[in-house]
């Protein structure tokens, strides 16, 4: 059965005088949660503002839950949509937690559940009857997120959730977000720097930087793909620790023995034993590793491709 679209990004592209985004072509999985990691500045948090039409594109379309995104604001579809910004709203400073409440509850209409909504607020342990600008850091992140969820929406934009919380507050959120996705019909797409938070939500992984999207993968997948391998035998060198399947980087490690990163690791060490070298050891790299080689990918390739453009 062919798997259903939440979020779809044709070719987006939005050019600023500081900064270009795209372009983006990016299928997010309905019914899943996935996790876009990147450096900071590499344009996640533009995405989302093109998502929700707070922002145009200069080129490309999106398509969010089966509606054209830029046709002008859709109601009915934002009832369907929860979004945690960042930064919380400075022009709501003034207000206290339960006028925004209402507010909300006025919007979103029949889809606003008082119920979970009160009982969100007790499980995060937040008092709404304050000032927004009194509540601490970790206090209005809590209230904004339980606003989020109250309506129940059946796709939920979140922007490093847990920016502020404690430790407690942080994994009685996860708790939360998994409980959300119980129904299967749920899809969530989040930004965050956390490695843990990724590792315990994501269904799928999207690698950001410098406004382009690196890759997308499925976790597991990732994870059982990418190793450091060290590697020994006589007659390796340089130039044929470079044809290992999947290299991403070789490093003499001394002697006759290569330290080599790459994302297909099973085929890496059939390549070992058909080549009569020994595997010393293996070592799975973390998420912020995969980032780092990535980078260093597309950095390379970038060059390339520069190096071809002068000499055509």
């Amino acid at each position: 059965m062919e798997e259903e679209i939440a979020i779809q990004m044709n070719g987006v592209i939005q050019s600023r005088s500081n900064f270009r985004l795209g372009p983006l072509h990016m299928s997010i999985p309905k019914g899943f949660i996935t996790a876009i990691v990147g450096p900071n500045g590499s344009g996640k948090s533009s995405t989302f503002s093109l998502m929700l039409d707070l922002a145009k594109p200069d080129e490309g379309s999106i398509e969010m839950l089966g509606n054209q995104i830029g046709q002008g604001r859709d109601p009915e579809l934002l009832r369907r949509i929860g979004y945690l910004p960042e930064q919380p709203s400075p022009h709501e400073d003034n207000m206290k937690g339960t006028a925004k409440a209402e507010f909300n509850r006025f919007w979103y209409g029949a889809t606003w559940d008082v119920n979970r909504y009160r009982e969100m607020l007790r499980i995060l342990e937040v008092d709404d009857n304050q000032m927004l600008a009194k509540m601490s850091k970790g206090m209005r992140r809590k209230f904004e997120f339980a606003l989020a969820l109250a309506h129940e929406p059946e796709l939920l934009l979140l922007d490093e959730p847990s920016s502020g919380l404690d430790p407690l507050a942080w994994k009685t959120m996860i708790e939360i977000l998994h409980r959300y996705m119980d129904n299967g019909e749920r899809t969530i797409l989040m930004t965050s720097h956390i490695v843990e938070e990724v590792k315990r939500l994501a269904d799928y992984i999207v690698f950001m930087a410098q406004g382009r999207v690196l890759g997308m993968y499925e976790k597991d997948e990732l994870f059982s793909s990418w190793f450091t391998l060290f590697v020994s035998g006589e007659g390796l060198t340089q130039k044929k620790a470079a044809g290992m399947p999947g290299q991403c980087g070789v490093e003499h490690a001394g002697g006759t023995t290569y330290r080599i990163t790459t994302n297909m690791a099973a085929e890496a060490e059939r390549w070992c034993a058909a080549e009569g070298l020994k595997l010393v050891s293996r070592q799975a790299l973390e998420l912020d590793e995969i980032m780092s080689a990535l980078l260093q990918e597309d950095r390379l390739r970038t060059r390339m491709n520069e190096t071809k453009g002068v000499w055509k």
